[in-house]
């Protein structure tokens, strides 16, 4: 029965802070995200924000699965939000300072938007694999 207590403890949480890192994300760009997916049908938008989800989806996962106690599992889940955010921005104003990401994206840029995508599943990958003791 604690098998399946800690189970529900822990997939609760890191929905929640998925949810959380995904509302962080929306705050962070000038556009709607739900609005331009929702009604304008946007794939470029949905590629870039399911990129991000899946990104932290993979740290939340493996602080889950690495993390040595319950707090631990909130400090790497809540590490994986920011490095995500860090990493859009780093990409957006010192990789590539000459191109609006956001702007590609909201235009309906698919490249621009698979390139987004990737960068946030990368980087989860290497936070993810990061996570040891």
């Amino acid at each position: 029965m604690d098998s399946i207590l800690s189970t529900l403890l822990y997939l609760g949480t890191g929905l929640i802070i998925l949810f959380i890192g995904f509302i962080a994300f929306t705050f962070t760009t000038k556009m709607s995200e739900q609005k331009l997916i929702l009604e304008d049908g946007n794939i470029a938008v949905a590629l870039k924000l399911a990129g991000k989800l899946v990104g932290l989806a993979i740290v939340i996962m493996s602080a889950a699965k690495y993390s040595v106690n319950f707090t631990d599992f909130i400090l790497w889940s809540f590490f994986g939000v920011v490095a995500q955010m860090i990493t859009y921005w780093i990409a957006e104003f010192i990789l590539f300072p000459k191109i609006s990401f956001a702007k590609k994206v909201e235009e309906g840029n698919i490249a621009v938007a698979i390139l987004l995508l990737t960068l946030s599943v990368t980087v989860g990958l290497l936070i993810s694999g990061s996570i040891s003791y």
